[in-house]
Formats: C-alpha cells, sequence, structure tokens
C-alpha cells in the first residue's frame, strides 16, 4: 500500500524521469541543428567545429587547434587544408615563432557561416526573450558552468575510447 510520501518519491523520480527527457530532446537538437550549420555550410562536423573555436578564440596554432578537437597532427593538417580550400580560414606564421603555425577565420568567410546562422539564432533569441532578465541570468550562468563540464565529459569519452581504438586499429592491421 502507497503512503503519501512514496508517492512524493514516485512524483519525484516521475518529474527526474521526465526532466531526463526533456534534457536528452535539448542536447539532441543542439546537436541536430550543428549538424545541419556544417552541412549548409558545406563542411563535416570536425570542421565545423574546428572553424568555431577559430572565430571564438581569433586564431589558434594548429597543435592548439589538434588538442582542442583531439585530431592527430596530421588529421588536423588537412582539416586546416579543407578550411582554407574552403575559404574560411587562412594560415599565418606566428611572429613570435616562424616554425609555427597560425590558423585564423577569413572575414568574408564568416559573413557565409552568418547567412547559415541566423535562422537558428533568430529561433533562439525569440524562446530567450521569454524569460526575464533574472531567468536568463540563470540560463547563461547554466550555459557558462555547463560548457566546461561538457568539455570535461568529452575529455573522459575520448580517454576511454581511445583503449577500444587502439584495439580495432591493431585488429585491422593483423587482418590487412
Amino acid at each position: 500500500m502507497a503512503t503519501p510520501g512514496d508517492s512524493v518519491d514516485s512524483a519525484d523520480s516521475a518529474d527526474a524521469a521526465d526532466e531526463h527527457v526533456i534534457f536528452r530532446q535539448y542536447l539532441d537538437a543542439v546537436g541536430l541543428q550543428g549538424l545541419a550549420g556544417a552541412e549548409a555550410a558545406g563542411l563535416h562536423t570536425s570542421e565545423w567545429y574546428a572553424l568555431s573555436l577559430i572565430t571564438l578564440e581569433g586564431s589558434l596554432t594548429s597543435g592548439e587547434l589538434a588538442s582542442r578537437t583531439g585530431l592527430t597532427t596530421g588529421a588536423t593538417t588537412r582539416l586546416i587544408d579543407r578550411l582554407e580550400r574552403a575559404g574560411y580560414a587562412r594560415r599565418a606564421a606566428d611572429p613570435k615563432d616562424r616554425r609555427r603555425v597560425i590558423v585564423k577565420p577569413v572575414p568574408d568567410g564568416l559573413s557565409r557561416i552568418e547567412e547559415v546562422l541566423g535562422p537558428p539564432r533568430r529561433h533562439i533569441a525569440e524562446v530567450l526573450a521569454r524569460y526575464t532578465p533574472q531567468e536568463r541570468a540563470v540560463l547563461f550562468d547554466y550555459f557558462r558552468q555547463a560548457a566546461p563540464a561538457f568539455r570535461a565529459a568529452t575529455e573522459e569519452i575520448r580517454a576511454a575510447a581511445a583503449p577500444r581504438r587502439n584495439r580495432a586499429a591493431a585488429r585491422a592491421k593483423d587482418d590487412g
């Protein structure tokens, strides 16, 4: 027989399950929007993410870009090549160390990205406009704190996946 305390617990459990579903739907929608943005810009998702990093930072060395994307240096070189060919980024010599390469965004290329991002930004602006300044402050506090948490989780996933990737690569090499 259920007691009043039990019904609260089950209600709390149902609320938590609903929150989990809502959060998953939100994350999936954000991811899907990112995939659509990359596709509309003619980029792969890793290129889209790298371009986002470059534009947020103003420039990154190829080594920093490799580290932040989780790509090897060779894959990063090819990624930069593709961004250059697409007109979104360019290489420049590091004035402090001419051996290093700095990757910078190309302003004309970024205007094409703005065309792609305009509609989703408008939709999100409409959603944010429904909230009071105090509520938006809470939302942006969450974003500020969640971003590093998601990056840390990404690193944990990559670290856990590395042994599996290495074993798969070794099997492929043995089979080949």
